[in-house]
């Protein structure tokens, strides 16, 4: 018998839920075998986030379903039709997935399931070496037919069948490899890689969700950089971002500065492994290469902040992410050069409105500003982090002083209507901005003073019923 790994060992207690699924599948005649990043990972010697459990069994859905049905806690039935039955026991979710060779048609982005009756069939069909490994149960023993734990050890990624039949079966494995390269430092063999440059255009079969669902898991580990660069280096962003690859401009072309895209794969790496900041930070310069320009003081990208904003907008839309993570990473790239418009210091009025305009997105955006400086001049490194250190201390004595998280007009709708005679419309909207252009430049203002501007705001408006 294979020597298991500790990590294991509290999964194999007979107590524990997948041995007693084991054992119940075992006693109706069926096989089970523990697959997944659950026995990748113990080979590691690394844990991850998440209780879910992946187990592969001979069984065909519905014995799955009677074995499980009077047993657990909760059973969900939406994969049956897939082969997967999902059940909770004690708080251990449990994914069960009757043996596959699942195969997409060229024209689908629906897979054909196919069902097996051997684990070494349906390891086979799985997505890499690493992840094609099985622990038997009850009796635990290790079957890596693929070599995955000497791929482990080498830090190889492999794929187990021909790399074209793994992303012909299913092309969203191209992405999932730059996860695997990132998150757990493997090298790509060559041959991966030329299948990955010559079935890119595969990827237009697979959903936007599962795409987005892919890079994101790919952002969010510590050192997403060598993912990315094997998305560019194969083109394989041009299928979902093609705005990666179009960043490899240099900055100056006469003195030879960076390019745009090894800078955003800086910044990235820079960030907090967060989702909304890694995106921003991703697609922060998106709008440089449709604004370069060459003057006499070198090469510009005026308003790139603009145009990427809406740039980021579109692209995120496309992949499906949603409204409110669009709107907050659209915000953030819009923003990120505001802070260098405050260069010979921050009054109180261009402290109210930087905060203002940044809202709760005013930490992450002071985190991304930090991370976009990826010079090696280092007076300028230190001369950003002084800028931003300076408004951190700004904010936090208005804060003090005013709540300035919690800026608005001093007056309200119903004062205003109720002040002027009027009934609600866009010139209670018109009152409501102009005092509140007064509260950021000025600072509090109390209820008689704001009475008084607002009635020199009708007297110089004229006629409430004009417009």
């Amino acid at each position: 018998m294979t020597a298991v790994p500790a990590r294991l060992a509290p999964l194999l207690d007979p107590s524990s839920p997948v041995q007693q699924l084991a054992a119940r599948l075992v006693a109706e005649g069926h096989s089970c075998y523990l697959v997944g990043g659950t026995v990748r990972d113990a080979l590691l010697d690394e844990s991850r986030p998440g209780s879910d459990l992946d187990v592969a069994t001979s069984a065909r859905p519905d014995a799955v379903e009677a074995v499980v049905r009077d047993w657990a806690d909760h059973v969900w039935l939406q994969g049956q039709r897939f082969g997967t039955v999902a059940c909770e026991v004690d708080g251990a979710r449990i994914e069960i997935t009757t043996f596959r060779a699942e195969v997409y048609r060229p024209d689908s982005r629906k897979p054909s399931v196919a069902f097996a009756d051997d684990i070494e069939t349906d390891l086979g069909r799985r997505d890499f070496t690493i992840n094609a490994m099985a622990l038997s149960l009850p009796e635990p023993r290790l079957v890596d037919p693929f070599d995955g734990a000497v791929d482990l050890a080498a830090r190889r990624l492999r794929t187990p069948l021909a790399p074209d039949v793994s992303f012909v079966d299913d092309p969203v494995r191209m992405m999932r490899a730059a996860r695997f390269v990132a998150g757990l430092g493997l090298e790509p063999v060559p041959e991966l890689v030329e299948a990955i440059t010559a079935l890119r255009a595969r990827l237009d079969i697979v959903s936007a969700e599962r795409v987005r669902d892919e890079l994101s898991k790919l952002l969010v580990v510590a050192d997403p950089s060598a993912g990315l660069w094997l998305l560019a280096r194969t083109r394989l962003a041009d299928e979902m971002l093609p705005e990666l690859n179009a960043m490899q401009l240099e900055q100056d072309p006469v003195h030879r500065h960076k390019d745009v895209l090894a800078h955003t794969i800086a910044v990235v790496c820079n960030t907090r492994p967060e989702l909304r900041v890694r995106l921003a930070a991703l697609l922060h310069d998106i709008g440089k290469p449709k604004t370069r320009s060459i003057g006499p003081q070198g090469v510009s990208f005026h308003h790139h902040e603009v145009v990427g904003a809406r740039m980021a907008e579109e692209r995120m839309r496309a992949l499906r992410y949603p409204n409110d993570l669009v709107s907050e990473v659209t915000k953030l790239i819009f923003l990120h050069l505001r802070i260098h418009t405050y260069a010979m210091g921050w009054t109180d009025r261009a402290v109210r409105r930087y905060a203002r305009d940044a809202g709760p997105l005013l930490d992450d955006l002071n985190h991304l500003v930090r991370s976009d400086c990826t010079t090696r001049n280092k007076a300028r490194a230190r001369a950003v982090e002084r800028r931003v250190d300076e408004l951190d201390v700004r904010i936090a004595e208005l804060r003090e002083a005013e709540e300035l998280d919690r800026i608005r007009p001093p007056l309200d709708g119903r004062e205003v209507m109720a002040h002027l005679g009027i009934p609600p419309g866009r010139i209670v909207g018109e009152a409501l901005d102009s005092l509140l252009e007064a509260r950021l430049d000025e600072g509090p203002i109390d209820k008689a003073d704001a009475y008084a501007r607002l009635d020199a705001w009708v007297a110089e408006r004229g006629d409430l019923t004009a417009g």
